[in-house]
Formats: C-alpha cells, sequence, structure tokens
C-alpha cells in the first residue's frame, strides 16, 4: 500500500527525521496501518476537503521505540496508528479553526489543542479509535514546572 488515503501517502504517516537519525525502524503492522486509514478517511480527508489545500502531518504513526526517544506517552494512541498531529503550516485555515472545526463537524477519540496560547494552539492532535469507542474529549496541553499537563475544555 502505496497510500492511507487520496492526500497521505504511507512514506508522509511514517515519516520521521528522529528516527531517521537515530536508526530507529519506524515501521506500522496491518493492525496499524488499518487504524491509520480508517482516523485518515473519518478525519482527515474531511478537514482537509473543508480547509481546501493541505494540511501538514507533523507526526502520524510512531514505533513504540520512537516513541520512546521522543519522550511520548506509553499509552500514545500514535502508536497504534490512531492519532496525528496536523499543522496549518500551509495557511488555508489556522489551527484553531482546524480545531473547532472537528470538534463541531467530525467523530473523533481525542482532540488536543496542544500549547500556544487561548487564540491559537501551536498545532492539533487528533485521534480516532471507533464510532463506538470514540470519546469526543477535548483537551488543553500546558507547560507547568515543566511538565505538560491537560485540562479538558
Amino acid at each position: 500500500m502505496d497510500k492511507i488515503s487520496d492526500h497521505i501517502t504511507l512514506h508522509e504517516g511514517i515519516n520521521s527525521y528522529t528516527a531517521k537519525r537515530m536508526g530507529i525502524k519506524n515501521i506500522p503492522d496491518e493492525y496499524q496501518i488499518t487504524n491509520m486509514y480508517i482516523l485518515a478517511h473519518k478525519v482527515f480527508e474531511p478537514l482537509r476537503k473543508w480547509v481546501g489545500g493541505p494540511i501538514k502531518i507533523n507526526s502520524f504513526f510512531r514505533s513504540i521505540e520512537l516513541n520512546e526517544a521522543i519522550g511520548g506517552s506509553s499509552t500514545s494512541q500514535h502508536c497504534e496508528g490512531r492519532a496525528m498531529d496536523i499543522d496549518d503550516t500551509y495557511g488555508y485555515k489556522t489551527n484553531s479553526e482546524m480545531f473547532n472545526y472537528i470538534k463541531d463537524k467530525l467523530d473523533f477519540d481525542q482532540l488536543i489543542w496542544e500549547f500556544g496560547d487561548d487564540e491559537e494552539p501551536d498545532w492539533i492532535h487528533v485521534s480516532y479509535c471507533s464510532s463506538d469507542e470514540n470519546r469526543k474529549r477535548c483537551l488543553k496541553a500546558y507547560k507547568e514546572n515543566g511538565k505538560t499537563k491537560y485540562k479538558i475544555i
């Protein structure tokens, strides 16, 4: 499989400069690829259609080894192919506009306003499990005493 969806290649979904630099294999198995496919079709593609142009994917699938290397949560949904971090790098819509569109119009498990300020997150984390399991949980990430914390919003 070369493409996960119309606008995401498998290469883009697994690309990690950290993994390359550290010689870490970041290769998903069939289960993880299936989850990536579902997330891409249930969240990313409808969002991209609304945005009207490209959306930067900062992080999608992460192997357990890669996740540990970057200091990710031991329960990170990225390791299952169920989460992606996206950014408005291309300027079609802002991160806050994309956050609110996902929150109001799409089904998701977790949606995280990643750092930034009250007007604009630095990036967005979104995950998808299944229509039965999704919690529609909205959080805001912030730093307190050098540690990442989350509050429900």
